[in-house]
């Protein structure tokens, strides 16, 4: 009886959705595993929700007290349990590893571990999350003194400029500007500050606006130009 109620409200629906009503008519009790996926996404999200919440409730105040007061430790433990249960709910989210990164390498959070925040760190890199790549090629150009990372440095920065991450694409812009590291070109320069400045880079388009003032032709022009 259940049975037959179904396929009626299935047949139903074939004039709104006909591919996916046929596919309901020849397998009605069909498990998707795409809706498992989407169910655990969700759930991951949510938590991360939760925990950008309460770290923007530390954010808020800590200009105003010390690094490692008591008072933000409740928001700190917050965040941290709310970031770590989204990895439960999906380990594959580069989203919450980059989060949780953060709160062990810039927060004075309890059970915070600049090891596990490195870790954490690289695994969303190499996961291609543009914010952890950014961060990471930051703190590899900035953090080591006495070691050769700039080459590293470079390699995530042009990581997240694939993926046009403004940060990226203006620090990526002063790189050739400058020609720290690599062969100075004012050309590729002008076009990474150009492209932050569309994502709303307040830095990058003064950047672009000099060099446009300066004479420096635009990328739009060069590129109508050669062809």
């Amino acid at each position: 009886m259940f049975r037959s109620f179904l396929l009626k409200a299935v047949y139903k629906q074939i004039s709104y959705h006909p591919a996916v009503t046929k596919q309901l008519c020849r397998h009605p009790f069909q498990f998707h595993p795409e809706r498992g996926m989407h169910s655990r996404n969700k759930k991951a999200m949510e938590y991360i929700a939760r925990g950008w919440n309460a770290l923007q409730e530390v954010d808020r105040v800590i200009d105003y007290c010390e690094l490692n007061d008591k008072r933000l430790i409740p928001s700190l433990r917050t965040a941290k349990e709310n970031f770590e249960l989204a990895l439960e709910a999906d380990n594959s989210n580069t989203h919450a590893r980059y989060w949780l990164s953060k709160l062990h390498l810039k927060y004075h959070v309890p059970g915070a571990c600049k090891a596990v925040g490195a870790a954490l760190l690289v695994e969303a890199a190499e996961m291609g999350d543009p914010d952890a790549q950014f961060e990471l090629g930051c703190r590899l150009r900035v953090e080591n003194e006495y070691v050769q990372s700039d080459q590293q440095a470079f390699y995530y920065l042009e990581k997240a400029v694939d993926q046009l991450h403004p940060g990226a694409l203006y620090l990526l812009g002063a790189v050739y500007l400058t020609g720290d590291c690599v062969k100075r070109d004012v050309g590729s320069a002008l076009w990474c500050f150009h492209r932050a400045s569309e994502k709303g880079h307040a830095g990058a388009a003064i950047a672009y606006g000099s060099l446009l003032l300066q004479g420096t032709l635009s990328p739009i022009v060069i590129f109508f130009r050669e062809r």
